[in-house]
C-alpha cells in the first residue's frame, strides 16, 4: 500500500469521527429542543386556564379542584396496571430466557411482540366487547363477598365499565414493553455466573434469586418505568372501556369511576371552545410534569441500582 493511500485513509477516519460527535451532538439537542419546545407550549396555552371560572372548568372552583379527580384516575389506572403486569412481565421473561425450550420460547417472544403491534383502539374495543362483560360475574361476587373493602364497594358495575377494567386493558399494553427489556436484561446475565451457582449446590429458582434478579434490577427499573409511562399517557383504550364520572374513589368495580387526564382530553377536546381548550391544554401540562417526574426518579433509582453504584 503506497503512503498517499494509507494517509488518505487516516484522513478519512480522522474526518469521520468528529462528523459523527457533531452528529449525535445535534441529534441529542434536537431532542431536547423539541422537549423544550412542548413544555413552552403547554406552559403558554395552559396558563390563561388556571384563573378560570365555574363555566370553564366543569362546575369546579379552582382549576387545583378540576383537574385533581383527572390526576387520581390517571395515577390508580396507571399503578393498578403496573402492579399486575410487572410481575407477569418478569414470568413471561424468565420463561422465555431460562425455562422454556428455544422453540417454545421463540414463539412466545413473537407473540409477546405482536402485543405491541395491536392499535390502542383494538384493545378498547376487546375490553368492551369481550372483557369487561365477562369480568361482570367477579365484580358482582366482590361486592357480593368483599364489599366490606372500599376497594369493592358497590354499586357494582352491570355492564364492566370500570377503573379496574381499564387498568386491566393496560396491563395487556404495557405487557410487550416490560416483557422484551426483561427478557434481553436477564439474557445479559453472564453464563458463567450461573452455572457457577449451579455449581455450589443452588436450584434453579435460587440461581435465578441470586444471580439473574439481581443482575437485572436496574433493567427492571427502566422496563418498569417505560411500562408506567405508556399507561400513564394511553388515550383511546381507556376512553373507550372506561365509563367516567369524573369523581374520586377507590371503588373499583362501581359504575362510577374516576376519569384520567388523556381520556378527558380525548372525549372532551373536540367539542371545546375558547377557555375550555386552554383548561385541557393545562391538564396535558400536569401530565407532562407527571411523565417527567416518573422518568426523572427511574433514572434515579437506576443510576442507584446499577453496578458500582456507590453505597
Amino acid at each position: 500500500m503506497s503512503i498517499a493511500a494509507t494517509q488518505t485513509g487516516s484522513f478519512r477516519r480522522r474526518l469521520g469521527d468528529p462528523v459523527f460527535a457533531n452528529l449525535t451532538r445535534a441529534a441529542g439537542l434536537l431532542i431536547l429542543a423539541a422537549l423544550a419546545g412542548v413544555a413552552v407550549f403547554l406552559t403558554v396555552q395552559g396558563v390563561p386556564a388556571l384563573g378560570a371560572g365555574r363555566d370553564v372548568l366543569g362546575g369546579h372552583a379552582t382549576f387545583v379542584g378540576y383537574v385533581w379527580p383527572l390526576v387520581f384516575g390517571t395515577l390508580v389506572a396507571a399503578m393498578i396496571a403496573l402492579v399486575v403486569a410487572v410481575p407477569l412481565a418478569i414470568g413471561v421473561a424468565l420463561s422465555v430466557s431460562h425455562f422454556a425450550p428455544r422453540r417454545i420460547a421463540v414463539l412466545i417472544g413473537y407473540l409477546v411482540d405482536l402485543l405491541a403491534a395491536v392499535p390502542s383502539v383494538v384493545y378498547g374495543l376487546w375490553g368492551i366487547g369481550f372483557l369487561g362483560p365477562r369480568l361482570v360475574p367477579a365484580y358482582e361476587w366482590l361486592g357480593a363477598h368483599a364489599s366490606w373493602l372500599p376497594l369493592f364497594a358497590g354499586p357494582v358495575s352491570t355492564t364492566g365499565r370500570t377503573i379496574l377494567t381499564a387498568a386491566l386493558v393496560l396491563v395487556v399494553m404495557v405487557l410487550p414493553i416490560i416483557t422484551a427489556i426483561a427478557r434481553e436484561v436477564f439474557a445479559q446475565t453472564p453464563r458463567l455466573t450461573e452455572e457457577a451457582a449451579l455449581a455450589l449446590g443452588a436450584t434453579r429458582w435460587e440461581m435465578i434469586r441470586m444471580v439473574v434478579l439481581p443482575h437485572g434490577r436496574s433493567g427492571l427499573v427502566s422496563a418498569a418505568m417505560l411500562g408506567l409511562g405508556r399507561a400513564l399517557g394511553e388515550t383511546m383504550a381507556v376512553a373507550m372501556v372506561l365509563s367516567a364520572s369524573g369523581v374520586v374513589t377507590f371503588h373499583l368495580v362501581s359504575s362510577t369511576n374516576p376519569s384520567t387526564i388523556a381520556a378527558n382530553i380525548a372525549l372532551t377536546f373536540a367539542d371545546a371552545t375558547g377557555l375550555q381548550v386552554n383548561a385541557l391544554i393545562a391538564t396535558g401540562l400536569v401530565l407532562f410534569v407527571i411523565t417527567f417526574v416518573v422518568n426523572f426518579a427511574a433514572r434515579t433509582l437506576v443510576a442507584r441500582s446499577a453496578p458500582g453504584a456507590a453505597r
